[in-house]
């Protein structure tokens, strides 16, 4: 699987998870926070997601990128770029 993501889509909790979930595919049951996402990310299969970082994102698409990142370092098969 290859995604493109773009964190203008990302600024706002709610309107964050229901963007990941629709682009990444995500299971119907995903709890839509954090834990639940860093879940998903180490489970996926192979993956490569391309992250388009913009710099007005905000606060909780920061964390949202720490959580991308630190799932890649478990999950072998997912590849993070994120992109100025």
């Amino acid at each position: 699987m290859q995604v493109q993501l773009d964190t203008k889509y990302m600024r706002d909790r709610e309107k964050a998870h229901a963007y990941l979930q629709e682009q990444l595919q995500l299971p119907e049951y995903y709890g839509r926070n954090l834990d639940a996402l860093y879940d998903c990310l180490t489970e996926m299969d192979e993956a490569e997601v391309k992250i388009i970082h913009r710099s007005q994102a905000g606060a909780y698409c920061k964390r949202i990128l720490q959580v991308f990142m630190a799932a890649s370092r478990i999950n072998g098969g997912l590849m993070v770029r994120i992109k100025d």
